[in-house]
């Protein structure tokens, strides 16, 4: 007979692999999905670029997953993986500057703070007005608009240096006093405090601008470690620009109760279908004249595709019964709960081969 300690590290062993079901997550497109993408993007590319990536094409798809390694290691990361689009308002966003350094500026609140402590707000940054140009900053004597140009010069200088490096960012008053003088009395002021209100709802797009300028230096310096490194990490950032649910508030179904959506859409659906049902060939790369303005149409065409991703699976969710929808599958040596093969089949057909085309567009996308 099973004495009470026996038994309760039985129930131990079963309440961790109940957690263990339970909090299975796939990463990003899953490690599968983005593995698979660089190593296929290298096949596409032009023959005087397949000697250098095809020789280590073992490293650009081992590597592809370092982003996601990475994702809590340092604040920074986790936001380069997406863009909450729909805090901005709708397609086409024209009101959202395409350029980072644009969009840090405007999308910054600023407080002024005086000499006996008291801080007001100067300028609130608004998501849906975006960008203009001017600054209109609001000082206790009264408003004042200054040029864009001439805020976007001292945000350079002062502010944006302090983004990776310090947790608060401060500027003594008399950096800005300079630039109104004459115009707003400041004897009072002691400093001005800038909150970044934009990282936080992710910076996917700009993040590609970077990767790509960072790439092209490496290129030009002939160091080929760094090369790879950069272009086998931003093969991933592209990966993810394919995702619409990188690309909303409600990235997980969370704000829906269709919890687990995203890794069902972007992993276990790839994972069962893309080896036998999905077509390979995706043409050879091209080069693009305009980079900056390429990456917000990836994020903008997966954006577009958000509203079906999640009313198609809410729809079967009702169609299907309950155990149908959900079944218990062995991976790396763990019994997980997933979805049903003939649930996910069920799902990508009603999508009408929406997954495999942002599937086979992220290929073609890496290599251009």
């Amino acid at each position: 007979m099973l004495n009470k300690y026996t038994w309760l590290l039985i129930f131990g062993f079963l309440g961790l692999g109940f957690t263990v079901i339970q909090n299975y997550e796939h990463p990003e497109w899953g490690f599968f999905g983005h593995r698979r993408i660089n190593r296929l993007a290298v096949f596409t590319l032009p023959p005087d670029m397949m000697v250098l990536f095809k020789s280590n094409i073992d490293y650009i798809t081992e590597h592809a997953i370092d982003p996601d390694k990475r994702r809590y290691a340092t604040k920074h990361e986790a936001v380069r993986h997406y863009m909450d689009l729909d805090h901005y308002g709708k397609l086409p966003f024209l009101h959202v500057p395409r350029e980072w350094t644009d969009a840090l500026c405007v999308f910054t609140d600023v407080y002024l703070e005086l000499k006996d402590g008291k801080q007001i707000p100067v300028y609130l940054s608004d998501p849906a007005k975006g960008a203009t140009d001017s600054i209109t900053l609001t000082f206790p004597s009264g408003k004042y608009q200054m040029p864009f140009r001439t805020y976007k010069s001292f945000y350079i200088k002062n502010v944006q240096p302090k983004y990776y490096d310090e947790e608060e960012w401060s500027v003594d008053a008399e950096h800005l006093c300079g630039l109104l003088e004459g115009v707003v009395p400041c004897t009072s002021w002691k400093r001005f405090i800038f909150i970044d209100k934009m990282s936080e709802h992710g910076i996917l797009p700009y993040h590609l601008a970077q990767m790509q300028y960072r790439l092209t230096a490496a290129f030009k310096e002939k160091n080929t470690q760094l090369l790879l490194r950069l272009a086998t990490e931003f093969g991933h950032y592209i990966g993810d620009a394919h995702v619409p649910l990188h690309t909303c508030k409600n990235y997980n179904g969370q704000l829906t109760n269709q919890d687990g959506i995203h890794a069902f859409w972007e992993s276990r659906i790839p994972e069962l279908f893309a080896d036998t049902e999905y077509d390979p060939f995706v043409g050879k790369a091209s080069y693009i004249e305009d980079p900056v303005n390429y990456y917000w149409q990836i994020v903008f065409d997966s954006h577009s595709l958000v509203d079906s991703v999640l009313a198609i699976e809410l729809r079967l969710r009702k169609i299907f019964p309950e155990d149908q929808q959900f079944c218990y599958d062995e991976r790396l040596g763990q019994v997980v709960r997933t979805q049903c093969k003939e649930f996910a089949d069920a799902y990508q057909k009603e999508l009408k081969g929406q997954i495999e085309e942002r599937f086979r567009s992220s290929k073609i996308d890496v290599s251009n």
